[in-house]
């Protein structure tokens, strides 16, 4: 056999035991951190946005966010605060000023687990989250803020949305 095919598997491993040794660690605070990237609105037949999709990005120091199906009991029962962990608010400008408006249903809702291979390690990601819009709204000009909670309860920062036009008359 020749001596360059026998240590050729060992070449391999140890190349790529030198390039995981160098990638860098990221650190992040355990306290979930969140960023705006977009907004974009999804319109029908008429030109009237039906849905929009919100776009955040997101930084985890030890990996928490999510919540299983399965986790109903408190602190994540279905009355408590903490039942949804990605808390969307949505506000509409009434007469020059931004009045937050509680729908029903609520846009939050629940992120799924998203490292259970590797629990307890920093991550970083992208969530996008459809949300359903009034085709025909009073008021013409929204916005969004949202947050998240980890599984320990940590709040992330709050995010806001630029002014986002419904309709133009």
């Amino acid at each position: 056999m020749n001596k360059r095919v026998r240590f050729l598997p060992f070449i391999i491993i140890s190349g790529f035991f030198l390039w995981a040794g160098c990638m860098k660690q990221e650190n992040f605070s355990d306290v979930p951190f969140i960023g705006y990237q977009s907004f974009v609105g999804l319109y029908d037949t008429g030109h009237y946005p039906v849905y929009g999709v919100l776009t955040i990005t997101f930084q985890d120091g030890n990996g928490d966010i999510g919540l299983d199906d399965g986790d109903i009991m408190p602190p994540f029962d279905t009355g408590s605060p903490y039942y949804y962990n990605f808390i969307i608010d949505y506000y509409e400008k009434q007469s020059g000023q931004f009045v937050k408006v509680d729908l029903d249903p609520p846009l939050s809702s629940r992120i799924p687990v998203l490292s259970p291979l590797y629990p307890g390690k920093p991550i970083k990601g992208i969530i996008s989250d459809t949300l359903p819009l009034n085709p025909a709204p009073v008021f013409d000009t929204i916005k969004i803020e949202a947050f998240i909670y980890d599984r320990a309860l940590n709040k992330s920062n709050v995010i806001s949305t630029p002014e986002i036009i419904l309709r133009r008359p």
